[in-house]
């Protein structure tokens, strides 16, 4: 299952994702927000990362203006690795060389058909472990 939480300015990227869930019987989950709501970012990538903390889920996309302020919030949950793509091959890469574990889009950068093609190319890649996995540890463990 892919967890799916959006502001404001990301509601309308959102929408057009999830209509190309249920167009591919893709499983997800829409925690926020909905239609005619404001929200404050934070609150809604700090909710879709602890999801995915938790297990509850093993990937999320998150939608705001930019991508930006979603990924900023969601990195700093332990566990979290959240890229901001406006182009599939930095979410092709994202996936194989930094197991992303979350998707961040903007609203006001990307398109629909090109928000399509990046959440289609992220799902698909795989991790490639190997000499990725050391430097995704020097990150998870480091502390200051």
């Amino acid at each position: 299952m892919i967890i799916l939480g959006s502001d404001h300015a990301g509601f309308s990227l959102k929408l057009v994702i999830i209509d190309f869930f249920e167009r591919n019987n893709i499983d997800y989950m829409d925690i926020g927000t909905y239609e005619g709501e404001r929200g404050d970012y934070p609150n809604y990538a700090f909710k879709v990362a602890e999801m995915i903390v938790r297990g509850d889920a093993e990937r999320g996309i998150l939608f705001c203006g930019t991508g930006i302020g979603m990924a900023i919030a969601a990195n700093k949950i332990r566990g979290i690795r959240c890229a901001v793509c406006s182009e599939p091959y930095s979410a092709l890469l994202s996936r194989q060389h930094n197991n992303s574990n979350i998707l961040s889009l903007g609203a006001r950068v990307v398109g629909s058909e090109l928000a399509i093609m990046i959440v289609k190319i992220w799902l698909e890649g795989e991790y490639e472990h190997g000499r990725h996995q050391n430097r995704l540890d020097i990150v998870e463990n480091y502390k200051k």
